[in-house]
């Protein structure tokens, strides 16, 4: 069977901080079938700047990615009601995790043995990278964690401190059984 993650950005909702500060964050859901996540279903809720945060983490820890994809730009005009701007930064922060996260979770190498070629995946582990997707820590606490300086390890962080419900529309649930099917 072959691994497959499909990843969403969506339910778009405006957090206030104060009566002057509000800020957009988003539900960003996976389903895989993958060995490198610890859970296979998952919601968890960001922000664009937490995306700015992972971008940066990910360029610092993977030195050797030659290209990193670019986050939707920050627009200091950016408004909250508007929904065709929600939707084309909800686009972009999906595109950056499907293109930078999700594809390359996955490396086939290709160990001979014998006569044959078997197909082995090779994991991508970046710590940074699982916690923001798989829990509800800020990014002080996704940092401790990564860097050993917390109580718990990532994977006790995501299974305590990641969303316990998943919220995917049965047509996305179907269209991910249908694709399992087909491997």
């Amino acid at each position: 069977m072959q691994e497959f993650t499909g990843v969403w950005v969506r339910d778009p909702r405006i957090q206030k901080e104060d009566f002057w500060h509000a800020y957009m964050d988003y539900e960003i859901c996976i389903h895989t079938n993958s060995l490198a996540f610890t859970k296979k279903c998952s919601c968890v809720r960001r922000r664009y700047s937490e995306f700015v945060w992972l971008r940066k983490k990910l360029k610092e820890n993977a030195m050797l990615i030659t290209h990193l994809p670019k986050l939707p730009p920050k627009n200091p005009f950016f408004s909250l009601n508007n929904a065709r701007e929600i939707g084309a930064r909800m686009q972009g922060l999906r595109k950056f995790l499907e293109v930078y996260c999700i594809s390359r979770l996955m490396v086939i190498s290709y160990m001979l043995t014998s006569s044959s070629v078997v197909h082995s995946p090779v994991l991508m582990s970046d710590s940074c990278l699982h916690l923001f997707l798989q829990s509800q820590l800020s990014v002080k606490q996704m940092e401790a964690c990564a860097e050993g300086r917390s109580r718990y390890t990532v994977s006790e962080a995501i299974h305590s401190f990641g969303s316990g419900n998943k919220r995917f529309d049965s047509q996305s649930e179907e269209n991910m059984e249908d694709e399992e099917d087909m491997h």
